[in-house]
């Protein structure tokens, strides 16, 4: 007797055709999967836009744009070290030691100014710890900070409007023209070339100042 013939069917034979969609399926996924995860945790998806909360209500607009502070005022070492400091209490104190001296926004500023305790600002470009940047070594070279943070100047509340990817990063390392202009106005927001020179002033400048980005691992991952 054949046993196959008594052997009951678990799944419809209809289940058949199916196989090729299913396998197709099973083939597709993985790669929708990873698709999905770099494009989930990539720096564009992650960090553009960020905009956090800080202690106190500070304008860029207010103090930038309208006021004209100069970006040194206040990251007084972005000329002279990697890192572009954030402001002491007491830079602030200089104008609110008189200036709105009784806000409740600035309570906070006072508070630090009479305990001695730093403002617990938070950092909004922050690069990872296994990257290196130097920002002395880009501003005295003629990269505006518009290149990086954008038009801040404009910003009630500072976000950031670029991915500061490594794709971005080398991007301009191997094409710096577009973002190069005299290291006098590196903090001049609405800066613009001579028109009659605009076409060339980038590769002015890069040659000027024996601009070669290095591509090289070893320039960022140290």
């Amino acid at each position: 007797m054949n046993q196959d013939s008594e052997t009951p069917l678990i799944f419809p034979k209809w289940l058949d055709s199916l196989r090729p969609v299913v396998g197709g399926v099973l083939g597709v996924l993985p790669i929708y999967l990873l698709a999905l995860a770099y494009l989930g945790g990539s720096p564009q998806t992650t960090d553009v836009g960020y905009r956090p909360e800080q202690p106190i209500p500070y304008s860029h607009r207010l103090h930038v744009g309208e006021l004209g502070i100069d970006c040194r005022y206040c990251h007084s070492t972005v000329e002279q070290t990697a890192h572009a400091a954030l402001p002491p209490t007491e830079t602030c104190m200089n104008c609110h030691a008189n200036i709105h001296t009784e806000s409740e926004k600035l309570l906070p500023v006072r508070e630090s100014y009479s305990s001695g305790l730093p403002v617990r600002w938070v950092r909004v470009h922050d690069l990872p710890d296994y990257v290196y940047f130097n920002h002395s070594a880009h501003v005295t070279r003629g990269v505006a900070c518009v290149s990086c943070h954008d038009r801040v100047d404009t910003m009630e509340v500072v976000y950031q409007a670029q991915p500061l990817s490594m794709g971005w990063c080398l991007d301009c390392h191997r094409n710096p023209e577009p973002n190069l202009r005299p290291p006098e106005y590196v903090t001049q927001m609405d800066w613009q070339p001579d028109p009659n020179v605009a076409e060339h002033a980038g590769s002015h400048i890069r040659e000027t100042y024996d601009i070669n980005p290095s591509e090289d691992c070893s320039t960022c991952h140290r």
